[in-house]
């Protein structure tokens, strides 16, 4: 895997999740750029969801990953912004599909409903698989409302 950054954002309903794949990522040699939360206080996913996104889409960030409790809300927010395509991952599967055929750009877990362990073969996956092209690039072309 090239060094490259990587965006990390959750709510507190994420928050042990981040904690946990930051470090993984960390000892892959990636930079990791965390646009928080920094603990389990409540808070609202989008005000760390949107600082993310617009990292991802200046191209300040590679990829993104977001985290809250279904997966959902911060995936919903991240995907307002045109330059993102975001995917709610909740199995390895999704992940190599979502980045293969969609090339999406953001990895949304759903954190109270994947272990450590899924989480971490997710976001490896989502890393690690190159976007087929194909068939798959005029799709991807109509996504944007610009």
């Amino acid at each position: 895997m090239n060094k490259q950054r990587i965006a990390i954002a959750c709510d507190h309903a994420g928050f042990p999740l981040k904690v946990v794949l930051k470090k993984v990522l960390e000892s892959k040699a990636l930079t990791v750029i965390d646009f928080g939360t920094d603990s389990e206080n409540s808070v609202d996913y989008a005000d760390y969801a949107h600082p993310l996104a617009e990292a991802v889409e200046k191209g300040d960030c590679a990829l993104g990953i977001t985290i809250c409790g279904s997966g959902n809300g911060i995936n919903m927010t991240v995907n307002k912004h045109q330059g993102i395509r975001a995917a709610l991952c909740w199995n390895a599967e999704i992940s190599r599909l979502a980045r293969a055929h969609n090339d999406a750009n953001v990895c949304s877990l759903p954190g109270r409903f994947v272990t450590e362990e899924e989480a971490i073969k997710i976001v490896d996956l989502f890393l690690t698989t190159p976007f087929d092209g194909g068939r798959h690039e005029g799709r991807i072309r109509k996504i944007s409302c610009k």
